[in-house]
């Protein structure tokens, strides 16, 4: 079986851990605990032809991807930038961040994630996916909308 390892990063309370939660354990949890360093898990994912153990590393949140410790990111495979789409500055100067992500890996995949989907006004996900037209996907950790979508899309951009 392959292993690849992906990390995720974002802002302090954009939902990180709780991506990881709900997609590894299938759980949400409403009380907030800061991460700190990094927090590792793994799942098994399957693509069409193969299955990939994903090594998800929970990084701690920072305003910029500079504050993070080199070594998490090395050797990644895919990255993950999560924003919390009510919450804009937590998606201001994204391509910058992206930019300083592709350094550590040019050729890993990025993702950019949407969180708490569940918190826009009922009837306007559409307008705010148009709005920020830079996600990739719009996700939400409490009701798990797109969670397993995001992991198995970076799986396959990863073996392809």
């Amino acid at each position: 079986m392959i292993s690849k390892k992906i990390v995720i990063v974002g802002h302090f309370g954009v939902g990180k851990s709780s991506l990881i939660k709900r997609f590894v354990e299938d759980v949400f949890i409403d009380d907030y605990k800061v991460t700190i360093g990094v927090h590792i898990l793994k799942k098994t994912v399957k693509t069409s032809d193969k299955e990939i153990n994903l090594i998800i590393w929970d990084t701690e949140g920072a305003e910029s991807v500079e504050e993070l410790l080199p070594a998490y990111l090395l050797g990644t495979h895919g990255f993950i930038f999560v924003c919390d789409v009510t919450r804009p500055k937590t998606f201001e100067n994204l391509q910058e961040q992206l930019d300083l992500l592709s350094t550590f890996n040019k050729l890993a995949p990025i993702l950019t994630v949407g969180n708490k989907s569940d918190l826009l006004p009922k009837g306007t996900i559409h307008e705010a996916k148009e709005a920020m037209p830079f996600l990739d996907v719009l996700t939400s950790a409490k009701d798990g909308k797109n969670v397993q979508r995001l992991f198995e899309k970076m799986a396959k951009l990863i073996i392809s």
